[in-house]
């Protein structure tokens, strides 16, 4: 069974940096693309950016850009959303996903199979 545990959220200053992490269980991370997401409140989850079986990043949200990156440790089964540039407009729930496919899809969608619980960020000085 897949299971996500994201970890890593806190409260930050503006201009700051955060490395969050999504450890994988019941499965090979690198078997599958995973994307992460954020949830603001009272907003709709909106899909950040993936990265597919062949480590190719996908970016769906033009404010990341330039800030976000995603990578994954093959090792420890884990995939990691570095960001740095941290502004108030981060604040929000992060959440990772994965689903059985390879490649990323082409366009900002939430239908994924598998969640993570959620790691709250918080942009504030």
């Amino acid at each position: 069974q897949v299971h996500l545990v994201e970890s890593g959220g806190g409260l930050v200053q503006p201009g700051g940096s955060l490395r969050l992490s999504c450890a994988a269980s019941g499965f090979t991370a690198t078997y599958f693309a995973t994307g992460w997401f954020r949830q603001a409140p009272g907003k709709e989850r909106e899909a950040l950016l993936c990265l597919s079986t062949s480590d190719l990043t996908t970016y769906y949200t033009d404010s990341v850009k330039g800030r976000f990156t995603i990578s994954r440790d093959v090792a420890a089964n884990t995939v990691y959303l570095q960001m740095n540039s941290l502004k108030p407009e981060d604040t929000a729930v992060y959440f990772c996903a994965t689903d059985h496919r390879y490649d990323c899809p082409g366009g900002p969608t939430t239908d994924f199979g598998s969640w993570g619980q959620g790691t709250q960020v918080t942009v504030s000085s």
